[in-house]
């Protein structure tokens, strides 16, 4: 739904034929995995200094209290965003993250039900390369086959996860990252793979010694509603119309999404919740609610939910904002742009939220 990208992303899309196989990469990987959007998102040390110094002089809340163990993050535009990204992802203490992102392009490669992960030692960071967790082949060697395969040309056009990686490491130059996306699944399969990811990352935390929130810490992708009717490749998104009433409906409906689901104690019936909001009863791949994160979030929370063995976390609202109302940081000056429009029927809302 990035407007800008997507004729780059259909081109390099239709060079391959996707990963069909349980275990299969790209013959095109490399050493570095580099960013598919440089203009949305930052990719120099300047660009994100200069970022954190308008942020600054706008104003953040640092959030007070113990690391998140899980986050769910937007992944929009920089601009778009703004102060959401430090007042969410500083409260990560964690180095070891894993990072569960959005399959935007899943189902034009004929991939479902399974998680997604990758082979790249290195992705590309404004401060450097940003090493690859060699906990990811452990992880992996525990799903592969009946929960997850490999796909690097899925993940080479993925922004979802590339998105948050210059904030985290911004705050903490020493991060290791295990990059996981999540196509289309049931909601049954959704609990099933948080289970067994769950399982997996508890078994190499306890080989390492990890403590969840200190030393690991999952982090999930997701922008909120795409609105409108208005440059979404033909789709209507109004679904309150799109003037001040049907937009304020919009965000209405946003806020008890959040409120009903995400925020608060964890659990399957609240997750199971948040599906029910956001798929078509009669058609799982069909949007109920345009969050990009319908497959992304209850997968994040289920592993959240079973690492914590049945006991809750927290959920704690960070903020919600959206590319309409929210107050747009300055970029074009620092070599950055907007990858789609922001108006009243074009919009995107953002949601973060920290557990602990």
């Amino acid at each position: 739904m990035r407007s800008i990208l997507v004729l780059t992303v259909s081109l390099f899309i239709s060079l391959f034929s996707g990963c069909k196989s349980k275990d299969l990469k790209s013959t095109s990987a490399g050493n570095i995995r580099h960013l598919v959007d440089t203009v949305g998102f930052a990719q120099y040390t300047w660009q994100m200094d200069s970022l954190m110094a308008r942020i600054d002089r706008i104003g953040w809340e640092k959030t007070e209290g113990a690391s998140w163990k899980t986050v769910i993050c937007p992944h929009d535009d920089y601009t778009y965003v703004g102060e959401l990204y430090p007042e969410l992802l500083s409260n990560i203490g964690a180095s070891s993250l894993i990072l569960i992102g959005v399959a935007h392009k899943a189902a034009r490669l004929g991939i479902s039900d399974s998680l997604v992960f990758e082979s790249y030692p290195y992705w590309k960071g404004p401060w450097g390369k940003v090493p690859v967790s060699p906990a990811r082949e452990e992880i992996y060697d525990q799903l592969k086959g009946r929960y997850a395969i490999k796909c690097d040309t899925l993940q080479s056009v993925e922004h979802s996860v590339e998105a948050l990686i210059p904030w985290l490491q911004y705050f903490n130059k020493n991060i290791k990252i295990i990059p996981i996306l999540v196509p289309a699944m049931t909601p049954d399969r959704m609990q099933e793979c948080g289970r067994a990811l769950a399982d997996a990352i508890r078994t190499v935390a306890s080989k390492h010694g990890w403590e969840w929130g200190k030393d690991f810490a999952v982090v999930g992708s997701t922008d909120a509603v795409h609105y409108g009717n208005e440059e979404w490749s033909g789709s209507d998104y109004a679904f309150f119309g799109c003037d001040s009433i049907g937009n304020r409906k919009a965000v209405d409906h946003e806020k008890e999404i959040i409120e009903n689901c995400l925020s608060g104690p964890v659990s399957p019936d609240r997750i199971k919740l948040f599906s029910s909001y956001t798929l078509k009863p009669e058609n799982y791949k069909e949007y109920q609610w345009t969050w990009c994160g319908r497959y992304s979030v209850p997968v994040t929370l289920y592993t959240t939910w079973f690492l914590n063995e049945n006991k809750p976390l927290n959920g704690e609202v960070v903020g919600y904002s959206t590319s309409l109302l929210h107050k747009h940081i300055p970029v074009d000056d620092l070599r950055m742009g907007r990858t789609a429009i922001a108006t009243a029927c074009h919009w995107v809302g953002y949601a973060a939220l920290g557990y602990r």
